[in-house]
């Protein structure tokens, strides 16, 4: 491959979208470590917070990690008393995760952090150019999901618990905005 031809494979679309991924991840890993949490926790939670209790083996896939690799998040996260382990009534071998309300604080910490980080990202940007980047982004993922569809349907569900109804208005948000993990579980 020659060196220009290169250039563009490693300067394109893919790597401007993953390079803006990673800072957006880089920004709420910091943010949410000052207040003691990591970037797989939040990510638990925000599944939790999207699709209510569910199988362990199942936040393992959705999450792209080994089911052993979870494991170890999950019980740190049990042992904190951010979460609860119960076997599935179906399958005993099955375990199911669910937030414990002890969570919902944590939630909503994590939220504030989503919240900054977000926020920080939409500096200088006007409500056209954000309404323009939102129409692109999914114009590239409609593009790209044709493949495998349902792992972008499960995707979306995630991206979801970082956007608030101020992406594209004004940056504030009502406390009854803020999610409510029991009464996600419900809707």
């Amino acid at each position: 491959m020659s060196s220009e031809k290169s250039e563009k494979v490693c300067h394109g679309i893919g790597s401007w979208v993953v390079s803006t991924a990673h800072s957006f991840r880089r920004a709420l890993e910091c943010k949410l470590s000052e207040q003691g949490v990591t970037f797989r926790q939040w990510e638990v939670m925000a599944w939790l917070n999207a699709d209510g209790e569910q199988p362990q083996a199942e936040l393992a896939d959705k999450m792209g990690l080994e089911a052993q690799t979870l494991a170890g998040i999950i019980s740190r996260m049990e042992r904190d008393g951010w979460l609860s382990r119960k076997n599935c009534c179906e399958d005993r071998r099955r375990k199911l995760i669910a937030a414990t309300p002890k969570a919902m604080e944590i939630w909503n910490d994590m939220r504030a952090c989503c919240d900054d980080v977000k926020e920080r990202a939409m500096q200088g940007l006007s409500e056209d150019e954000l309404t323009q980047l939102k129409s692109v982004c999914e114009r590239i993922r409609s593009n790209l999901e044709t493949d495998c569809p349902e792992l972008f349907d499960e995707h979306e569900a995630v991206m979801k618990n970082c956007v608030s109804k101020s992406d594209c208005g004004s940056s504030t948000e009502s406390e009854s905005d803020t999610t409510n993990l029991e009464d996600s579980r419900t809707s």
